[in-house]
């Protein structure tokens, strides 16, 4: 493989997408395609209907049924982009890092903390980059929280609240309902890989970590609601729900601080956004209308807060610099890892 590290040309990226069900379809190849700095060269899908459709939306990719297939190509592609379910994340990550590629692992890195260091080890003896598909640390939402703790808006921060909760009682439709915890399956490992790493980025390492699981779904599924409660070495609490059962959702963000709280209904508009067609290149993509905006203040005295625009893009810009060695991984694997070792600590503590 030709390197690209300062490659002052800036040849394109050839990046080749594994999955083009909800990850590869909503998320990776789209992003992928509105960046210049990237080219999507192959998409690999054996289900034939998914495989007509990427065919229609990306008819410059080339589309393989199976990832043995993909590593055939290996020598005319740079980057691997894996949008598969966890079970597979360990092998298909190792076998692209053996090919000399690139890899992106979407969220969960993979089904254990020893796979996750296995997997850093060997991108770092290879050579190659390696990084996690953390795209909630660019919801608008997230950005606007940020904003206000670093101006010290709220004060000093005391009690961290938030949630991905939704009501689809019917379940996902796809592996997410079956697989077990140990196969990377259950709210924890999926959601909770989005809520721990925000409060990790806000407040910093975990100090202390336990938490609830729950099932209501397929009888061999992992858990279908958890509860996690960490406490920071900062001293900050953060309490973290997520439940893809609940009829009645709570507040996105709940924040307390000294001076004032920060309150926060409703999910990003991102996701939503991709699913439907929409660019990141339109001028709607990412921002959220005032009416969804979080509000800051005390009780009787509070103010609406502007949203920063959503910016998912964010993730594949820094990667192109990475790989091009003009500056570092939009998530370092080191910081999934974290977060997969206290998941595992919470599932302990859930089963004690």
């Amino acid at each position: 493989m030709e390197t690209l590290e300062g490659n002052t040309a800036a040849a394109p990226i050839r990046t080749a997408v594994v999955g083009f069900g909800v990850s590869g379809k909503v998320f990776h190849a789209p992003l992928i395609s509105a960046q210049s700095a990237f080219s999507l060269d192959v998409i690999v899908t054996a289900d034939p209907g998914r495989a007509a459709e990427a065919a229609q939306l990306y008819p410059q990719a080339r589309i393989v049924p199976t990832p043995e297939a993909l590593f055939a190509l290996a020598g005319d592609l740079d980057l691997v982009v894996l949008g598969t379910p966890p079970l597979m994340h360990f092998d298909l990550a190792a076998t692209a890092i053996a090919h000399g590629l690139h890899v992106v692992v979407d969220k969960p890195f993979v089904t254990t903390a020893a796979h996750g260091a296995e997997l850093i080890a060997r991108a770092s003896d290879a050579g190659v980059k390696l990084t996690v598909f953390q795209n909630r640390r660019w919801d608008a939402d997230f950005l606007t929280l940020q904003e206000l703790l670093r101006v010290g808006a709220l004060g000093e921060v005391r009690s961290f609240e938030s949630r991905f909760e939704w009501w689809r009682p019917e379940g996902f439709g796809n592996w997410r309902d079956t697989a077990a915890a140990s196969d990377g399956g259950g709210m924890l490992n999926d959601l909770g890989a989005h809520l721990i790493d925000q409060a990790i980025q806000l407040f910093g390492p975990v100090a202390e970590s336990n938490g609830e699981t729950a099932n209501h779904g397929h009888p061999d599924g992992a858990d279908t609601e958890a509860f996690v409660s960490l406490l920071h070495e900062s001293g900050v609490r953060s309490r973290l729900w997520m439940n893809g059962m609940a009829a009645k959702v709570g507040p996105r963000f709940h924040v307390l601080g000294s001076r004032a709280g920060y309150t926060k209904w409703g999910l990003d508009s991102q996701e939503p956004a991709l699913a439907t067609g929409m660019t990141p290149s339109d001028p709607a993509y990412g921002v959220d209308p005032e009416d969804s905006w979080g509000r800051i203040g005390v009780d009787g005295a509070t103010q609406p807060v502007p949203a920063k625009r959503g910016a998912y893009p964010e993730f594949y810009t820094r990667l192109a610099a990475a790989i091009r060695g003009q500056g570092p991984l939009p998530v370092d694997p080191e910081e999934s890892l974290n977060v997969l070792k206290v998941i595992e600590n919470i599932r302990a503590f859930a089963q004690a």
